[in-house]
């Protein structure tokens, strides 16, 4: 199946995202980025009710990708 972007040009430009973002923490003082970060954080534990995924149905989720990745056992939790 044909997917509509190039898979390439996208993973560059998130390994580009990711080298900007390492030399912006880097750069700047460790209580601006890591205030960012814990905002970051605290907005997406306040809106993580907002979401119609349950716990039950993420944790379905993430077994299933499990057996994926590493064939084998995994327990009810995701873990091998």
């Amino acid at each position: 199946m044909e997917l509509g972007f190039d898979r390439e040009k996208n993973r560059q430009g998130r390994l580009a995202f990711v080298r900007r973002h390492a030399l912006w923490v880097r750069r700047v003082p460790n209580e601006v980025w890591s205030r960012e970060q814990a905002d970051l954080i605290d907005a997406f534990l306040a809106n993580a009710g907002s979401y119609a995924l349950s716990r039950a149905r993420y944790l379905e989720m993430h077994q299933a990708l499990a057996k994926r990745r590493r064939p084998g056992s995994v327990d009810k939790h995701g873990s091998a």
